[in-house]
């Protein structure tokens, strides 16, 4: 079966339902841990990076719902990602939105304006939710890191309760991203990345090429038998698509852009 259409996807949801795991939101987790709260026994949070293609993200965040699903939907500021209708619709079936910053790199490096700009644009997405988490956009093309704006200040100051890199302990939760249009991306990833903790779940025969490796991995117990009880899945909506068209057009831009960041991974080590 093809991979990254909405039905790998939708097999992908099933079976971590199967197998007894729990959605929430970042958000309901960050409060959850702020109260000292309890967390279902097995949980996961799904993180969708709506880089481009925001018409895809409405498509998953129905698909969810469908199910009884909810998840965080981090939006940019580029009209590709940045559309009001779509916004407002995941946001009525029950979704986190929240906002996918890029302001260091907007302002090349100029942290003054990069957090006035972050001021406005948080001031902006929340029209549309009460926004309580944010979380970096990682442009593999930029010299800036997204996450250098909290060296010069504390997203805490404006009611912001969690970013999953300084928020997530990823000793442990599992960590699961489609960088790379494959769940073994890390190798030419730039920054969507948990270095620290991957070499210990390679080790541990926690490694999935595919939707349905993991799939697989599910329903044969290896997740049960090594613990993996708190998982984050980070997808890009844009990889997922049933039309034949465009999953031809993202698979081969995907393969380019992977060269790409092996390129550039390489130069930064």
């Amino acid at each position: 079966m093809r991979d990254f259409t909405l039905q790998a996807y939708k097999d992908l949801l099933i079976a971590l339902q199967q197998s007894a795991y729990q959605f929430i939101t970042f958000e309901q987790y960050c409060i959850a841990k702020q109260s000292n709260g309890a967390l279902p026994p097995k949980v996961v949070i799904l993180r969708h990076d709506v880089d481009l293609k925001a018409a895809n993200s409405l498509a998953t965040a129905q698909l969810e719902a469908e199910l009884g699903i909810v998840a965080s939907y981090y939006f940019r500021v580029v009209p590709q990602s940045n559309q009001p209708e779509i916004i407002t619709q995941i946001a009525a079936l029950g979704h986190e939105i929240g906002y996918h910053y890029e302001d260091m790199g907007i302002f090349n490096g100029n942290h003054v304006q990069a957090i006035a700009h972050f001021q406005q644009q948080l001031a902006y997405f929340r029209t549309y939710y009460p926004v309580k988490t944010i979380c970096m956009h990682g442009n593999p093309t930029s010299k800036w890191d997204s996450k250098d704006l909290w060296k010069h200040a504390d997203y805490k100051d404006y009611g912001i309760i969690g970013e999953p890199y300084y928020d997530i302990d990823f000793s442990q939760f599992f960590y699961l991203t489609d960088t790379g249009r494959c769940w073994d991306g890390y190798n030419v990833s730039v920054r969507d990345k948990v270095p620290l903790h991957q070499d210990n779940w390679n080790s541990r025969g926690l490694k999935f090429h595919s939707t349905y490796d993991i799939i697989k991995g599910i329903e044969n117990g290896l997740l049960t038998k090594e613990g993996i009880n708190q998982i984050m899945i980070t997808t890009h909506p844009q990889r997922w698509t049933n039309s034949k068209k465009e999953w031809i057009l993202e698979f081969i831009i995907q393969n380019l852009k992977n060269t790409i960041k092996y390129i550039l991974s390489k130069r930064n080590k």
